[in-house]
Parts: structure tokens; C-alpha cells; sequence
């Protein structure tokens, strides 16, 4: 690596990590170009060389600001005995944490970035690999795919090849879940809920797994 691809990536991080204590700080909504360039010691025009817009720098931190629930992803998937078992898991892991920090979760997976925002994630990743260590396989075309019409796919499929579900269903199922996702998201950032957080999660995980109940190739008998 050259000295100058090592302070660009210097560099590329100091602003990152400038945006993730203002969002911690202040909250999503107070981050701006001036804001981080003054806390990262520069001037905003520097910051340009770097990001083109001030939604990229907030991708990229909240992107940090998943630790968290990455790790707990991985620790719950891994209790999965089955692919339909990890599905359910990643979705209660990503229900739980999203409806809880859903500014940080609207910023990765909904905010509009321009092109190519599956490049922006690989980005990321080129600049923090250890983030992906001890992330198994199975998880990470989760990672690397921010589009929520493809999110969990992956899951569904490995299910179907299990013999566990519809395969002809498993566009269908992913489509509406992710939808049903993104409703209850839109609730929760218009602060439109007459309900608790709890609540949410419950009702969202309920409604996923009588769709996934529909998809199941053999009946479970009630």
C-alpha cells in the first residue's frame, strides 16, 4: 500500500469518525459538512476530496454504528439449526436493534444515496475489514446487500433447498416482509406508533412468521 493510499484512508476515517460522535453526540439530524470538518480538524472543502455529499458521510458512520447488531446477528444466527431458523433470528436481531436506532438503520438500508450503494458498502468494508471477522459466510451477502427487496433472500433459498419452504414463494415472502418492515420503520420515524418499541417488534416478528407459516411446505398442524 502506498503512502498516499495510506492517508487517504487516514484521512477517510478521521471524518467518519468525526460524523459517528456527532451522530452520538447530537443525533443524526445535526450533521453537516462544517460540523465534521471542524471536528475532525479541517476545513469543509477537504472533505469533498473524500465524500460527495454529506449522506455518504452518514452512511458510512452508521454503518459503524451496527456493531452491535452485527454481532449480536452472528451470535443469534448461530443458534439456527435450520436456514428457516437463522431467518427468524436474523429478523428478531434486526427488528430489535432497528426499531431502536432507527435513524442509524433509515441512514444504511433506506436513505436514497445516488448509484450504486452496494459499492459504498465494499467501501466501507476495504476500509474497516476486521469488521468482518469471525462473520460467517452465510451472513455476509446480508452485509454486503443494502437493497431490502434482496435482503434475507440468501436465508430463504439455503430454506427452500432444505425442503423447508415454497421455493416459488420465496420472492413473494421476502418482498412482503421486507414491505412490512419498512411500514412499521415509517411509524417509528413519524413517530406515528400508539404503541411501545416492544410492541412493534412483537407485532412486525408475528406478522413475519404467519407469512412464513403460509410458505411452509408441510403444514404444522395446530
Amino acid at each position: 500500500m502506498s503512502n498516499k493510499t495510506i492517508q487517504m484512508s487516514r484521512m477517510w476515517k478521521y471524518f467518519i469518525e468525526a460524523t459517528v460522535e456527532i451522530i452520538e453526540e447530537e443525533g443524526i439530524d445535526q450533521v453537516t459538512i462544517r460540523k465534521v470538518a471542524d471536528r475532525a480538524g479541517y476545513n469543509s472543502a477537504t472533505i469533498y476530496n473524500y465524500f460527495k455529499e454529506v449522506s455518504h458521510l452518514i452512511f458510512f458512520a452508521s454503518m459503524k454504528l451496527l456493531k452491535d447488531y452485527i454481532e449480536d446477528v452472528t451470535e443469534k444466527m448461530d443458534t439456527g439449526k435450520t436456514y428457516l431458523e437463522k431467518y427468524m433470528l436474523a429478523w428478531e436481531c434486526f427488528c430489535n436493534h432497528s426499531f431502536r436506532q432507527p435513524s442509524v438503520f433509515h441512514a444504511v438500508f433506506i436513505m436514497d444515496l445516488g448509484d450504486h450503494p452496494e459499492k459504498m458498502i465494499e467501501r466501507y468494508y476495504e476500509m474497516y475489514p476486521s469488521d468482518l471477522i469471525n462473520i460467517p459466510e452465510e451472513l455476509k451477502p446480508i452485509l454486503f446487500e443494502r437493497s431490502m427487496t434482496k435482503r434475507g433472500k440468501s436465508l430463504l433459498k439455503m430454506a427452500a433447498k432444505e425442503g423447508m419452504i415454497d421455493e416459488s414463494k420465496v420472492d413473494s415472502l421476502n418482498e412482503m416482509t421486507n414491505l412490512l418492515w419498512q411500514g412499521m420503520m415509517t411509524n417509528i420515524l413519524n413517530n406515528r406508533l400508539d404503541y411501545s418499541l416492544e410492541v412493534a417488534e412483537q407485532k412486525t416478528l408475528q406478522y413475519i412468521g404467519q407469512m412464513v407459516e403460509n410458505t411452509l411446505t408441510h403444514k404444522i398442524n395446530s
